[in-house]
């Protein structure tokens, strides 16, 4: 049985928390200074609530940080006061990098999560960093964490602000796009929340069919297109208006800013 504190009731956290409750082999403690919000989340997960973060920092050895990443400065001396070699840590804190955590927290044994929005439904995409000098079991169990609410990707953490760019971010690209394309359906005369519900569901459907196939974006993006036919028409209304450049640009304004939050995180740090 994996015993882990999650310091940390928010949104991440507890769609985090959630997963591990329903998950075999994991026994979940929560801490969080929102005490109601703590005695809630508890008792709808069927959690063990901590008395205090003292406490929960005392009971377990494996503890993931989900608070904001403002609010982690406040609270490195008392979870470094138990950094000892065999405590290991997993932060999804944006913008701070391993070599912070490690400092501040006493050990190499820390991970980095870079999760998405869709933890809460266990759908969430994950990126996953692991110190180079950490122990070598907390990778594996960093990814079966991960895994617990949705699909993990271990990558070297220089490519962390790129993942940000093409999924942490990502995902607010996709919804305007859901909305993009069901106001277009509104302007041919469906009504809106049956044209996002149609949206929704080709773009699930595309994602399914590039997962089962495999196939390269473009390879099926031309497959569709007949020739004279009604989506080449479309494909060309997207390239007039520079659809391609306008979302590597959204990526890269998105991974710029992700590398700001870590060089100032360093200077702090």
């Amino acid at each position: 049985m994996n015993k882990i504190g999650i310091i940390g009731c928010g949104n991440m956290g507890g769609a985090i928390a959630q997963a591990l409750c329903e998950k075999k082999g994991f026994q979940v403690m929560l801490y969080d200074n929102d005490h109601e919000k703590l005695a809630f989340s508890a008792e709808k997960l069927g959690a063990k609530a901590a008395v205090s973060l003292q406490n929960l920092l005392e009971e377990n050895t494996l503890l993931l940080i989900a608070v904001k990443p403002q609010v982690l400065p406040s609270l490195y001396a008392q979870l470094r006061s138990y950094g000892s070699a065999s405590r290991m840590w997993i932060s999804i804190a944006a913008g701070v990098p391993l070599s912070v955590l490690a400092t501040q927290l006493g050990t190499a044994n820390v991970v980095r999560y870079m999760p998405n929005i869709a933890a809460q439904v266990k759908q969430a995409v994950t990126a996953v960093a692991v110190h180079a000098d950490a122990q070598s079991n907390l990778e594996n169990l960093a990814m079966e964490i991960a895994t617990s609410f949705g699909s993990a990707f271990a990558l070297p953490e220089s490519q962390f602000a790129a993942f940000i760019g093409i999924s942490g971010s990502a995902i607010a690209y996709a919804f305007q796009f859901f909305h993009a394309l069901a106001m277009g359906g509104v302007e041919e005369g469906i009504p809106y929340p049956i044209a996002l519900s149609i949206a929704r569901d080709t773009c699930l459907s595309a994602a399914a069919l590039q997962k089962e196939s495999n196939k390269n974006a473009v390879e099926l993006a031309t497959m569709v297109c007949s020739a004279g036919g009604t989506t080449i028409k479309g494909m060309k209304a997207l390239a007039k208006g520079n659809f391609d450049a306008t979302v590597m640009d959204a990526v890269s304004a998105s991974a710029e800013k992700s590398r700001s939050l870590e060089q100032a995180a360093q200077r702090n740090g």
